[in-house]
């Protein structure tokens, strides 16, 4: 019931954050670690969890719930180290109980490991059941189990060759931070799917999937870590070495329109920049007769504060969000989540009262929740509603990370606009161009994947691939 309720929410879900930090004169990783995690909660809010090592030995905490829910200072104060690895969990792939949370701690005969994995595999299925086969015990139904016993499976001395190996294996998006008994390493898919920064604290070294939590905990933002690069940190310092076959760069494209936090910055190119040009570009390409700008917060609020300056229309704030209500798809039933949405999003009577509204948004998946927030505006007095998307129509899933419907569930997979603005009952609909987006990150169509909008997938989708199996594509 859990995972159907979730399956039915009206955005695209955020993947995970992870954050590795290395400081042997550091005595406070932990708090340090705790706090990165904060300032990557919005890759995910089901679980979050901390290991560290102290003198080669590697403890690990983690639950479910929001990081400030799962730690307190006596937590905190039990995790003592010089080493830590951290984790924010959205499920992609396993169900969303504990047994699932990570980091995952993996004990061989040379020692422990413990793997933080942000992305998602598209063959672990097949690879998971090879091991199975060759009698390796599974303890959870996650991918990254299926990373985290390869790289048990594969040292063989030098844990960079077994990474190797393991890469030379596993094929999808994934972004990790490993920690064994003296090394932390940072691993980027050959693609780039998944972001992987790596900064500089004090003597030591942090690893992150955003420049956020860099700034957060204080360390100085160094590169980002290369498609198909292996960093290793230890007491010699820092190096890197790469994996045998090298690919294309297809970072995923949609870091930009919504999953990452405005503030970060990601292979070059400024999150909340990019957000506000397509706004630009998206008043351009789809004007409207109107009074005020308004967004759907938080993430389409740049891109409406650029659509209102290349508009001359006004922006305002005309939805205000409840930052304290829980996720709408952990209510009981189907009535109470929809409530959730109006309890989420309340329209401000006195910005839209008479006018011509432009509402600004970042995506539209299944177009429920835009329905229900056209009509709660037309409510609130709302003379027209005309919606203007800041990214192209999604009509196909991700299989790399990203919780997308199924594509009879997408919208915009089986409907032509006009129907769409039926749908959401607005007065005039408009997205934004491919080329549009393209422009507003700065590329001709190379270094990004953009699949969702188009089908055209950097890394093969095997027939077997969990729950897009019937699609057909």
């Amino acid at each position: 019931m859990y995972n159907d309720i979730l399956q039915k929410d009206d955005k695209l879900k955020e993947e995970c954050g992870i954050i590795g930090i290395y400081d042997k004169g550091n005595t406070e990783i932990e708090h340090l670690t705790y706090y990165g995690l904060i300032a990557l909660q919005h890759r995910g809010q089901e679980s979050a969890g901390i290991a560290v090592n102290k003198d080669g030995i590697i403890t690990c905490y983690k639950e479910m719930g929001l990081v400030s829910e799962v730690f307190d200072d006596k937590i905190l104060n039990l995790l003592r180290g010089d080493m830590s690895i951290g984790h924010v969990r959205y499920s992609t792939t396993g169900e969303s109980f504990v047994t699932n949370a990570q980091p995952l701690l993996v004990k061989y005969k040379n020692g422990s490991i413990a793997v933080a994995h942000n992305g998602n595999l598209v063959n672990a299925g097949c690879v998971r059941e090879q091991l199975e086969d060759q009698g390796m015990i599974f303890t959870t139904t996650i991918d990254s189990e299926v990373i985290a016993s390869l790289i048990a499976k594969n040292f063989k001395g030098y844990v960079e060759d077994a990474i190797m190996d393991t890469m030379d294996i596993i094929q999808g998006s994934y972004a990790l931070v490993i920690m064994t008994n003296d090394k932390l390493i940072g691993v980027r898919d050959r693609h780039g799917l998944r972001p992987l920064v790596l900064g500089r604290l004090g003597n030591g070294y942090v690893l992150a999937s955003e420049t956020c939590a860099l700034d957060t905990v204080g360390a100085e933002f160094i590169r980002d870590v290369a498609p198909g690069e292996i960093v290793i940190i230890d007491k010699e310092g820092i190096r890197s070495v790469f994996a045998r076959n090298r690919a294309d760069k297809a970072s995923c494209i949609f870091e930009y329109i919504y999953f990452a936090r405005p503030d970060s910055i990601m292979d070059g190119i400024s999150v909340y920049q990019a957000r506000e040009k397509a706004g630009k570009i998206l008043a351009k390409e789809c004007p409207a007769d109107a009074d005020v700008v308004i967004c759907v917060p938080d993430s389409g609020t740049p891109a409406a504060i650029g659509y209102a300056q290349a508009s001359g229309i006004p922006y305002a704030v005309g939805l205000i969000k409840n930052r304290y209500i829980g996720r709408t798809f952990i209510q009981p039933s189907q009535i109470i989540r929809e409530t959730g949405v109006s309890l989420k999003l309340n329209p401000m009577r006195g910005t839209v009262e008479g006018k011509r509204v432009v509402m600004v948004d970042d995506s539209i998946v299944r177009g429920t929740t835009s329905k229900k927030i056209v009509t709660a505006l037309k409510n609130a007095g709302a003379k027209e509603v005309h919606v203007r998307v800041s990214s192209p129509v999604v009509t196909h899933s991700c299989y790399y990370g990203i919780d997308t419907p199924t594509r009879k569930e997408l919208v915009g997979s089986s409907q032509m606009i006009e129907r769409i603005k039926e749908k959401i009952g607005a007065d005039s609909l408009g997205y934004l161009s491919y080329n549009g987006l393209l422009e507003s990150v700065g590329s001709e169509g190379d270094g990004f994947c953009t699949a969702c909008f188009c089908g055209k997938y950097p890394i093969e989708i095997p027939e077997l691939c969990g729950k897009h199996i019937f699609e057909g594509r």
